[in-house]
């Protein structure tokens, strides 16, 4: 038996993070997964000032921070959360609010950054050598994080975009990062069209798909798994009587995907509100959502045999 501990949405959390690494040693894991959106949202500047303290707006109230010790402390709050902390002068906030090039590129090297810092924990926590390591982007990624999770396969993190990975038993996965389009413009995302070719050029790789996972980051439509709050056109949430109105919002292609061929498991992500497993005809399909702004780890842990799928539940903690 093989136990897979599968996970998606971790958005930059630190907190959520270490939770993962930690995994072999909770849940007797034997393969990690862990399927993009892999950075966060947003930075957080703690701004020095002239009397030597530090300001800085974060979790709904200002903050006047007297120390380093006290500055330290934030920064670690501010990483568990998903944001990036980055400690500067008044000058460096108006020079970035000036220059948009200059803040994106900043975005860019935190995230490298965290990923680095990432790779590193993740290596030093878990031997690759007996337990396999699966990292990839999903569509809220920049292009610019591929990089630094290459840099560490001879390390034991497999990189899985583009492979095809014989997990266990013959059992192959293919994986994909891209999702249909969403409201917010993310780096990874294409029309139905190009997503439809994108995951045909995937599944043209299996041998045996009934033996096949699909580890894709956007769920299949019409499905538990891709339920999210609807938005109206100033992207706020609807409610009626006071209740929030949802709707399918996953990828068409990945749905005819799974009807036509049938694999024998599907992971995916995207969706935090939908934290489910459903059935596509013979194919299992699961989507662990995301909690990361509280610090919560959600996953799926399945149980492979040689006779397929034997178990799977949800976890969260």
């Amino acid at each position: 038996m093989v136990r897979i501990y599968f996970a998606t949405d971790v958005h930059g959390s630190d907190q959520v993070w270490r939770k993962w690494a930690n995994v072999p040693l909770v849940h007797g894991a034997d393969i990690l997964i862990l399927s993009g959106d892999l950075t966060g949202k947003s930075i957080v500047p703690i701004i020095k000032q002239k009397d030597g303290t530090y300001t800085c707006s974060i979790f709904g109230r200002e903050w006047r921070l007297k120390s380093e010790t006290e500055v330290h402390e934030m920064e670690e709050k501010i990483k568990f959360t998903g944001y990036y902390p980055y400690v500067c002068t008044p000058e460096d906030v108006l020079e970035l609010q000036k220059n948009p090039k200059k803040l994106d590129q900043l975005f860019i090297d935190l995230m490298r950054a965290r990923i680095k810092t990432w790779m590193e924990f993740i290596i030093e926590k878990v031997n690759t050598k007996e337990k396999t390591v699966l990292v990839m982007p999903g569509n809220d990624d920049e292009f610019a994080i591929d990089e630094v999770i290459k840099s560490y396969e001879d390390r034991g993190i497999i990189y899985p975009l583009g492979k095809v990975i014989n997990l266990c038993y013959d059992y192959e996965m293919i994986s994909l990062d891209y999702v249909n389009p969403t409201p917010w413009n993310t780096p990874r995302e294409c029309s139905e069209g190009e997503l439809e070719k994108k995951v045909k050029a995937e599944v043209e790789k299996v041998k045996d798909h009934s033996k096949a996972i699909y580890n894709f980051h956007c769920p299949p439509y019409n499905t538990r798994l891709d339920l999210a709050p609807k938005l109206d056109k100033k992207l706020k949430p609807v409610y009626i009587l006071g209740d929030p109105v949802f709707e399918h919002v996953g990828g068409k292609a990945i749905r005819k995907a799974v009807e036509e061929r049938q694999p024998m498991l599907g992971l995916h992500g995207h969706i935090h509100e939908s934290f489910a497993s459903d059935v596509i005809g013979k194919t299992i399909v699961l989507n662990p959502g995301s909690e990361y702004t509280e610090g919560i780890l959600r996953g799926f842990i399945i149980d492979l045999s040689e006779k397929g799928v034997e178990r799977y539940w949800k976890v969260e903690g």
